[in-house]
């Protein structure tokens, strides 16, 4: 889920970026210190904007740098158990697919992909259901839950998220279409 948020942070401005423009400098270290990283609370910052300093900065002896105290308002994307998530797969292996929703990817291992035997199209890119005949291609927009979270604090992108789509009103947005017009002309 999005949100915005404000925060306060010490950044540190190193001896060489003195001589700048001091505002420009402190944006683009704030930028550059926390977005793409997480949080304490494990949100991830997407996104910082309206940088402001507060207060006058500390030096540090034997440092050099000053570390100033800036508030600024950030786009987060905090992620929780269970929550219901779209997106759109990126990528299909052996173990199922990667499916990238938000900043993040999370893998929808085979097993959990849909109540049925799904055999692996590798020469196409593709998971194929063996009874239905439902398949899940690259690029394919499919809503699915997360069951499990292991958040990497040091790359983001080596987090280890994963996904179900094995349940009603889970799955490849076509699929979930089909399953409801089949309920409506059942009734």
């Amino acid at each position: 889920m999005y949100m915005i948020t404000e925060a306060e942070r010490k950044v540190r401005v190193p001896p060489r970026n003195l001589g700048e423009d001091i505002s420009e400098a402190i944006d683009n270290l704030t930028w550059d210190t926390f977005e793409g990283r997480f949080n304490e609370d494990k949100s991830l910052t997407v996104l910082i904007k309206d940088v402001e300093p507060v207060g006058p900065g500390r030096i540090v002896h034997g440092d050099g740098a000053v570390y100033q105290t800036v508030k600024y308002n950030q786009l987060v994307y905090r992620l929780k158990d269970n929550e219901v998530v779209e997106g759109i797969v990126v990528e299909i292996l052996k173990f199922g697919a990667f499916v990238r929703f938000g900043p993040l990817d999370g893998l929808l291992h085979i097993s959990q992909v849909m109540d049925d035997r799904v055999d692996i199209d590798e020469a196409n890119q593709r998971l194929v259901g063996k009874e239905t005949g439902r398949t899940l291609s690259v690029g394919d927009k499919v809503r699915a839950r997360v069951v499990s979270i292991d958040l990497n604090d040091k790359n983001p992108q080596d987090s280890k998220i994963g996904l179900t789509m094995r349940q009603p009103g889970l799955g490849k947005f076509q699929w979930i279409e089909e399953d409801n017009t089949k309920k409506k002309e059942a009734a």
